[in-house]
């Protein structure tokens, strides 16, 4: 069930066609029609589009981001627009666009914003791997097929399961998509329960996307093993990316630049370049609050952007292990702002935008 904010301007049903795409099997792309059935707002501020794969956010009546569900092993957020109205992210697997070069079609699972871990245990078993996903395993271009280790990979892999949306609120100031996700072994078993809130809001430079969110586990205790590819990830545009060579550069709060930024602790950290000629950014903000703060970030210089705390000896072989043990009745919660800004860290205040967020809070604990 929906709970609806008073200020929510009257549900006005409507039925519309949106084209998307889809990744599935061996195939690059193929079609995901997805139709909308009710939209939340006026037109005027925020309005949230109600659709047959998850949701459309909107500001002023252009579009944000969309919010996948049902797509493949886990919801993400893609396309999504910045203040400028660029994309803010790669676009492949999901669409192939002639401005990404065969060398950006790596990572299938790097899809727009998405959450994932690549492995967690319970009692010794295997549990999961929610950060790679079918296409992951796919020679799409030898035609080889897959390897016999890939496919026992494949076979493994977990799921996260959107079970409800459990709000869906949209005013003047922003947009809140909360939602219930089982987090299920390949046998379909749950293991962890989440409870996922998104927030958008926009200014006149910039767009922001808050992701919250708390994980309890079930019946027996789970480990998040110490793994590098874990977390909330963003996949940034092709152009941004430093091996592109086109302008592209990452900072953090402590000043480690580029390379140097990969697997070390930060306040904030920021991915900045050109996209469709212009000097746009994403800085990646970790809350105070949030599970090990400050986190480490797993950025690459071909483009992948993770939030990632889980990961302590993946990143420095002089730490110690950075396992996780999550007991039943405990919780584990992430808070995460994602900025998109125009030109670079400094000039669009990267720091005072954290000091401001340092003190924000959220309805789910």
């Amino acid at each position: 069930m929906y709970i609806l904010a008073k200020r929510i301007a009257p549900v006005i049903c409507l039925c519309l066609v949106q084209v998307g795409i889809r990744a599935e099997g061996n195939r690059q792309a193929s079609e995901l029609t997805s139709t909308t059935t009710c939209v939340l707002g006026d037109g005027s501020g925020f309005s949230i589009e109600e659709t047959e794969h998850g949701v459309n956010v909107k500001v002023d009546g252009k579009p944000f981001a969309s919010y996948v569900v049902d797509d493949i092993n886990k919801p993400y957020l893609w396309p999504i627009y910045g203040p400028t109205g660029k994309p803010m992210t790669r676009a492949f697997p999901m669409q192939l666009q002639p401005n990404e070069s065969a060398a950006q079609r790596d990572h299938p699972h790097h899809r727009g914003i998405t959450f994932g871990h690549d492995r967690i245990v319970s009692r010794g078993s295997i549990l999961d791997d929610t950060w790679h996903e079918r296409m992951t395993f796919l020679d799409t271009r030898s035609g080889v097929g897959v390897r016999v280790t890939d496919a026992k990979r494949m076979a493994n892999l977990a799921a996260i399961k959107h079970r409800e949306f459990t709000e869906l609120f949209a005013d003047s100031d922003r947009a809140v998509v909360s939602q219930i996700c089982d987090h299920v072994d390949s046998a379909g078993n749950r293991f962890l329960i989440e409870e996922r809130r998104i927030t958008f809001r926009s200014q006149v430079e910039s767009r922001s996307i808050d992701v919250d969110q708390v994980f309890a586990a079930c019946e027996d205790a789970v480990c998040f093993e110490d793994r590098k590819d874990a977390g909330l990830s963003i996949r940034v545009p092709a152009s941004m990316a430093i091996d592109s060579e086109q302008g592209g550069h990452v900072v953090n709060s402590e000043g480690d630049m580029d390379d140097e930024a990969w697997g070390r602790s930060a306040r904030w950290c920021d991915y900045h370049g050109p996209v469709d000629g212009q000097h746009l950014g994403i800085a990646f903000l970790s809350h105070p609050s949030s599970f090990r703060f400050p986190t480490r970030w797993h950025v690459r210089s071909y483009g992948l952007f993770a939030a990632n705390p889980f990961a302590m000896r993946a990143f420095d072989d002089t730490l110690s292990d950075g396992a996780t043990i999550l007991e039943p009745g405990e919780t584990l919660t992430l808070r995460h702002r994602i900025i998109f800004h125009v030109g670079d860290a400094k000039s669009a205040g990267i720091e005072k935008a954290w000091q401001e967020y340092r003190f924000t809070k959220t309805s789910i604990q």
